[in-house]
């Protein structure tokens, strides 16, 4: 598999984690607006998004990694231009949302400052 989008997670918002229990994570690049910020997990692009973001590719988060189901009609479109998507950990076949992405496999427990996140595609 091939890297597609890569970042780096620079700061968590104070009430970020919160969505971990709910088996979500959203995201936004640097520069986030505060009243957004606060409930994402902000992080650094390095590699813009050079393909389609599509079911099949694969979610990176530090080392674990999670295969995609679904994608919402403006999740790519969002995390190329802000960084922005929101990561439900539950195998839905078909987004919930317009800006959702779904993956197959267990909520990570934490996401931390310095971590990378990657998609990658075959």
């Amino acid at each position: 598999m091939r890297t597609i989008y890569e970042s780096t997670f620079v700061s968590t918002g104070v009430n970020a984690a919160e969505s971990l229990e709910d088996n979500f994570i959203i995201t936004f690049g640097e520069g986030a607006p505060a009243e957004v910020a606060e409930y994402c997990f902000i992080h650094h692009p390095e590699i813009s998004l050079a393909e389609a973001l599509l079911p099949g590719s694969v979610i990176t988060i530090g080392e674990y990694s999670w295969p995609i189901t679904a994608v919402g009609s403006v999740a790519e479109t969002n995390l190329r231009e802000l960084g922005h998507i929101t990561i439900w950990f539950d195998g839905t076949k078909e987004a919930e949302f317009p800006g959702t992405v779904h993956v197959e496999g267990p909520t990570p427990g934490v996401i931390e400052p310095g971590q990378k996140f990657r998609v990658l595609s075959n």
